[in-house]
């Protein structure tokens, strides 16, 4: 479902919510200058980083899930690589400079049309601080991870694959869907 918008980015008139010619789905078209908006997923790009057997988290200081806990990430800019986005992210919300690693983990999010991906990272010192967006920046051990206040699904999916992986000592690349959970009164 298209996000509502009324005018066009353009020049200014109204848009139509119309199939446009030769496509298949409903798009907002402008009346006046035809032009058609697409709206498509965004992308969220973070790192998972560690230092020794610990990782670094994020406590969030924004909504939503404000003051849960967090992997360094954020949407991706234009005119940036998915790579160079994790690492702006790290350094804005944890303070921190990474060595970026391979991606790690490729979660489609299609009810809220987003793609989050995670790389794996190293931190390279430890002079870092929480941005504007964080409560706080800590590095963690698995048995400090505070899972029911893990932010997102995602997150807690990166994870548990994350600790995993370095049990066996062999890291892949974990790609899933995860849809809108069903309450427990429907299962």
């Amino acid at each position: 479902h298209p996000t509502a918008m009324n005018y066009c980015s353009h020049c200014g008139a109204p848009v139509s919510l119309k199939v446009p010619p030769g496509d298949n789905l409903p798009r907002h078209v402008c009346d006046r200058c035809g032009t058609i908006h697409y709206q498509n997923p965004k992308v969220v790009v973070g790192a998972l980083a560690t230092w020794d057997d610990k990782i670094l988290m994020c406590k969030r200081a924004i909504e939503p899930r404000y003051g849960c806990w967090t992997l360094p990430a954020g949407f991706m800019e234009n005119n940036e690589t998915c790579g160079a986005g994790a690492i702006r992210e790290t350094l804005e919300e944890a303070g921190a400079r990474i060595e970026l690693g391979p991606m790690f983990s490729f979660v489609d999010l299609p009810h809220i049309s987003q793609i989050h991906i995670i790389y794996r990272a190293r931190v390279l010192d430890l002079d870092f601080k929480p941005g504007e967006e964080s409560l706080e920046a800590v590095l963690m051990t698995e048995a400090q991870i505070p899972w029911d206040e893990i932010a997102f699904r995602s997150v807690t999916y990166t994870l548990k694959a994350f600790f995993e992986d370095r049990r066996r000592g062999q890291f892949d690349l974990h790609t899933t869907s995860l849809s809108i959970p069903v309450p427990d009164t429907y299962r």
